[in-house]
C-alpha cells in the first residue's frame, strides 16, 4: 500500500477496481450522513443489497444513540453499506459484531500496536478510540456505517481519548486503499456469517472489554458496574451478575 496523504481525493475508479461485484461503490464530496441516506433509501426501496456510500465530509455524521460525529474534510474514511442478509433477523444483531473484526482486522495489518474491539462498536488502539461503526436495521436489510480516523492530527481530535492512524504511524493513509480492503474483509465476514457462523470466538480473542470490570450506563440512567464475560449469540454483552446488555454505554474500569 501506499503512503498517500489522507486528504487525497477519494476515487470510486479506484476503491471499485480492488473490490469484487458484492459492493456497488458511490462516493460523494459532502453528505448529511451516509448513514441517513442509504437508511432512507433503502427503506423507500429504492437501494438494493451492496450498496456503498462514501464521502468526504459529513456535516450531520452520528453515532450510536443519534450522538453526533464530526471530521474535518478529507481526515477520516466515512461510509455505510447496505445488506440484506441471507439469515434469519433475529441473528442480525452479530452484524455489529461481525463489522467490528472486520475493521479490527484491517487496521491490525496496518499498525504495529494492537486493535482491539471494546463493546459494542468503538475500536481501541491502547484505550484510545481510532474508529467507530453503527449497524442499522431497516426493513429488508441492516445497513452499517463506518468511521476511521486516519489523518487527523493532534488538533483535530474531538476527545482527548480519542486517535488516529497517522499518530499511531500507520503504513499507508490511503483512504481508498482502506476502503478496498474493509470491503473485501466485509464481503468474506458477511459470507461466513450467512454460512451459520457465529464469530463469537473470535470476537473474544480481540475484545478489550470481555474479562474487565465495566461500568455500563443503561438508557434511562441505571446504572451496573460487574465483569464482562462474554457477548451471547445476539451479540448481546453478558456481565457476571448475570445481565445481557444489549443498548449500553461501557466503560472500562481500571
Amino acid at each position: 500500500m501506499s503512503s498517500q496523504a489522507p486528504s487525497s481525493p477519494l476515487d470510486q475508479g479506484q476503491i471499485s477496481k480492488d473490490i469484487s461485484s458484492y459492493w456497488r461503490v458511490r462516493v460523494v464530496e459532502l453528505t448529511g450522513s451516509t448513514q441517513d441516506d442509504l437508511t432512507h433509501l433503502a427503506d423507500s426501496s429504492h437501494e438494493e443489497h451492496g450498496q456503498v456510500l462514501v464521502t468526504n465530509f459529513q456535516s450531520k455524521g452520528r453515532g450510536r444513540l443519534d450522538r453526533t460525529f464530526s471530521a474535518p474534510a478529507g481526515s477520516a474514511l466515512l461510509f455505510s453499506a447496505y445488506i440484506e442478509p441471507k439469515r434469519e433477523r433475529e441473528s442480525w444483531g452479530l452484524l455489529s459484531l461481525v463489522a467490528g473484526i472486520s475493521v479490527c482486522d484491517v487496521l491490525n495489518t496496518l499498525l504495529e500496536k494492537p486493535v482491539t474491539l471494546k463493546w459494542p462498536n468503538d475500536l481501541l488502539i491502547e484505550e484510545k478510540k481510532v474508529s467507530g461503526l453503527l449497524a442499522q436495521a431497516t426493513q429488508q436489510g441492516v445497513v452499517i456505517g463506518i468511521g476511521i480516523n486516519v489523518g487527523m492530527s493532534k488538533d483535530q481530535l474531538p476527545v482527548p481519548t480519542a486517535t488516529s492512524l497517522e499518530l499511531e504511524g500507520a503504513t499507508t493513509l490511503d483512504r481508498n486503499k482502506i476502503c478496498s480492503a474493509l470491503l473485501n474483509a466485509l464481503e468474506e465476514n458477511i459470507k461466513r456469517f450467512e454460512a451459520g457462523e457465529d464469530f463469537l470466538e473470535l470476537y473474544t480473542k480481540l475484545s478489550s472489554t470481555i474479562g474487565k470490570n465495566v461500568r455500563v450506563e443503561l438508557p434511562g440512567g441505571r446504572v451496573i458496574e460487574s465483569l464482562a464475560i462474554g457477548v451471547d449469540p445476539t451479540g448481546a454483552l453478558i456481565l457476571s451478575d448475570g445481565s445481557h446488555i444489549s443498548v449500553g454505554d461501557v466503560i472500562h474500569l481500571r
